[in-house]
């Protein structure tokens, strides 16, 4: 999943913002809890759920380990863990 990127998000900080197919996606992925792998453009892979997002960056919260906040901008891709059945674990 490509991340959008603002060059000027100073420029509209006050405008409402259409929410946006990767927002609506985020927003999904947090209010569910949905697990999730996310791989960085460094190689890094990380697992979690995605507790909170904005324009810039995504925290995501492990299990046993320290959350992280990663900037979009790193994210190579993510996509939503699916557990040893194959259907998506929803805890």
């Amino acid at each position: 999943m490509p991340f959008a990127h603002s060059q000027n998000a100073g420029s509209d900080r006050h405008r409402p913002q259409k929410a946006s197919p990767e927002v609506q996606y985020l927003r999904r992925l947090a209010e569910n809890k949905t697990p999730v792998v996310v791989h960085l453009l460094g190689g890094d892979t990380f697992r979690g759920y995605i507790e909170y997002y904005d324009r810039r960056f995504i925290r995501l919260t492990r299990r046993g380990e320290p959350n992280l906040f990663i900037f979009k901008h790193e994210i190579k891709y993510l996509y939503e863990e699916e557990d040893e059945h194959g259907a998506e674990d929803r805890r």
